[in-house]
């Protein structure tokens, strides 16, 4: 079923949706948001998220990773085919395997229950605080061989064929080329891509890393693009 808060805001306010299976906990996500200002609507279950964010058009999605029909990695998939809208996992288990599918799958952030909705109404904001691209014409990033970024098209290319990156690895891999060959440490990364005002733990960024790269067909013990400087962070190679 879905639901929408009574506390909307005027037109033009972000748009959360909240995919919880527990009615109780996704009023109360779903009151502090509205509270906060934003649009909120709520779904219950996989089939219903999806329908809800086609229709709904939400700037961001809270994703439970357990819900019936389908659960939210498939939800996840499904939303990414057809919008860039923010996704922020929320699961029960903590194990980086679950945060790397989670993020592989199209998610941007990851919350571990049990949460305090205030944690979560802020990491909502500083999700959407996010820097967006210019409106000014980008120059061109230096990037390796091989590896092609169209900033304008937000598209990326290995060898001329396409990757389907979702937004925040498009950010954090345009964060590395924007400054080749230098070592970029995990708080640089997160200014650049998630802003100053974010927070949470910093190794968001190597679980990133690690999918960016699978899909690159980057090999982090022998990378093409990617190095990793032990004890820093991050490299982008320029050649």
């Amino acid at each position: 079923m879905n639901s929408e808060s009574g506390h909307s805001r005027a037109e033009g306010a972000d748009r959360v949706l909240v995919v919880e299976d527990e009615p109780a906990l996704a009023k109360v996500v779903a009151n502090y948001l509205a509270r906060e200002g934003f649009h909120v609507r709520i779904a219950h279950d996989g089939p219903t998220a999806v329908a809800a964010a086609h229709d709904f058009g939400p700037s961001l999605v809270v994703l439970d990773l357990m819900l019936p029909g389908f659960d939210g990695m498939e939800v996840c998939r499904r939303i990414r085919s057809f919008s860039d809208a923010y996704i922020l996992m929320l699961s029960a288990r903590g194990d980086e395997s679950d945060k790397v599918a989670g993020l592989a799958a199209g998610a941007d952030d990851y919350v571990v229950k049990p949460f305090g909705p205030r944690e979560l109404v802020a990491r909502v904001k500083a999700l959407l605080r996010r820097p967006r691209a210019s409106s000014l014409m980008p120059e061109p990033l230096p990037t390796p061989d091989g590896l092609d970024i169209d900033l304008i098209a937000r598209t990326v290319r290995v060898d001329r064929t396409p990757v389907d990156l979702t937004p925040t690895e498009f950010e954090l891999l345009t964060a590395l080329a924007a400054r080749p060959d230098a070592a970029l440490s995990r708080s640089d990364i997160i200014t650049a891509v998630w802003g100053s005002s974010w927070f949470g733990d910093q190794h968001i960024v190597d679980v990133h890393i690690r999918a960016l790269r699978r899909k690159l067909g980057d090999d982090a013990t022998d990378p093409r693009f990617i190095r990793t400087v032990r004890g820093m962070g991050y490299a982008l190679r320029s050649s």
